[in-house]
């Protein structure tokens, strides 16, 4: 059976935890294959609200099988709260597998990285401050630790040792902090390593015996396609590859293996953090989308920035992720505007432009080119079916597919588990 990805199509925040909840009737391995405690997923059960910021989202489905791949670093503090969080709240977490591979954030990377937004000022790139850079930075640079290395107290305490040479050189003499003691990093984490040791697998072995079985395996990633360090709106990026390549290498599986790619896309745009965002809207339209959708980061618990749909971006996600279709979320955020403006091209230094530019000067500069398509106000959160929708709200759908190049199979209409509308089946 071939696995099958799920991809944030704009700036992440697009509502992928509800999509891998509908998916987990019908999958049995759920793999989050990059990215860290920077990315948050918030799945509404009954009245029950879950916000997931490390787990992958087929935690809650208790026929799934959850993997933290290779691809991802890991906070071991912050792991471990998280899976407390939902044991206290009757979720049983006991079939959790993590890669020997991923590798792990220190102490000193979460300081690094507060220090070094903070010396960047206006120039800042917008980081949640939890360590993802510098644990990514320290992974490339091959001095990084991996969880493996937990249960190997010499390495484990040479690796620590040889990365604070260094970095309480820069601590103290660039940002004028106080050198962060080796002995106190290797004993905290070696305190973990008898809680991690239950989930510790060969995850790659595994997912592969379980597509030849004929298993079902959903790669998630975090964040978002404008958010991946080579294909985003760089440097306003994060420190991994969220578009489908990265299932790739964060699970450990082929590209032979994967037959479907699933683009998560807002009715409409949101961002956190800095950098561009053409159809941004610092009016009251604006504020109404953040408040009536409640946009507010999961892990950072930042206001996000809003705006009009960009079919641009939609465009361009399809065409870097290889999208086969799109779970459209947040239709219901809509209702109540008499006419809705759609970005469908970019206007820079005069010339429309019809793709994302890959100039990133380009970029900055490009103003959004608005077709507008007109509202409803009929409570469409009841819809079971695409019929059931007003006749406006199935042509914005209908513009909106054919904008952004790709079919969308199901519409979210509420942000409960059954307020959605599915179109085609996704399996």
């Amino acid at each position: 059976m071939p696995a099958l990805v799920l991809v944030g199509a704009q700036w992440g925040d697009e509502g992928k935890g509800k999509a891998t909840d509908l998916l987990g009737g019908s999958v049995d391995y759920v793999v989050r294959y990059q990215g860290g405690n920077n990315a948050g997923h918030t799945v509404v059960i009954g009245d029950q609200k879950y916000a997931l910021h490390l787990l992958p989202s087929g935690i809650l489905s208790p026929n799934v099988t959850p993997v933290i791949g290779n691809g991802v670093v890991i906070d071991p503090g912050v792991l471990l709260s998280e899976l407390n969080g939902l044991n206290e709240r009757g979720i049983d977490t006991s079939k959790l597998l993590i890669s020997g591979n991923a590798h792990l954030i220190t102490p000193y990377h979460r300081t690094l990285d507060k220090v070094t937004e903070r010396f960047l000022g206006k120039r800042k790139i917008g980081t949640t401050g939890r360590g993802i850079g510098p644990a990514y930075a320290d992974k490339i640079n091959r001095i990084g630790i991996r969880v493996q290395d937990l249960f190997d107290e010499s390495i484990l305490r040479q690796k620590i040792e040889a990365a604070l040479h260094d970095k309480n050189q820069i601590l103290v003499k660039l940002f004028n902090r106080r050198a962060m003691p080796a002995e106190l990093v290797v004993e905290e984490y070696l305190g973990y390593a008898e809680k991690i040791r239950p989930f510790l697998a060969d995850t790659t072995l595994v997912l592969d015996e379980a597509l030849k079985a004929d298993k079902v395996v959903l790669l998630e990633g975090g964040q978002g396609t404008l958010l991946d360090v080579d294909h985003g709106t760089y440097p306003f990026v994060t420190s991994s590859n969220p578009t489908s390549g990265g299932a790739c290498t964060g699970a450990g599986i082929g590209p032979t293996k994967i037959d479907r790619v699933i683009g998560i896309l807002k009715a409409y745009t949101t961002r956190v953090g800095s950098g561009p965002f053409p159809t941004e809207l610092l009016d009251e339209d604006g504020e109404a989308l953040r408040r009536i959708g409640g946009e507010r980061g999961v892990t950072t618990g930042r206001d996000r920035r809003c705006g009009w749909f960009d079919a641009v971006i939609a465009r361009y996600a399809t065409r870097v992720n290889g999208l086969t279709d799109f779970f459209l979320t947040k239709l219901d955020v809509l209702t109540g505007w008499e006419q809705i403006p759609v970005c469908v091209a970019y206007e820079i230094d005069g010339r429309r432009v019809d793709e994302l530019p890959y100039n990133q000067s380009d970029f900055h500069h490009a103003k959004p080119i608005y077709e507008t398509l007109p509202g409803w106000s009929e409570d469409i959160s009841k819809a079971k079916t695409f019929a059931e929708l007003p006749k406006n709200a199935q042509a914005y759908v209908k513009a909106l597919e054919e904008m952004s190049g790709a079919p969308i199979s199901a519409i979210g209409v509420g942000p409960g588990r059954d307020e959605t509308i599915q179109i085609n089946s996704f399996i």
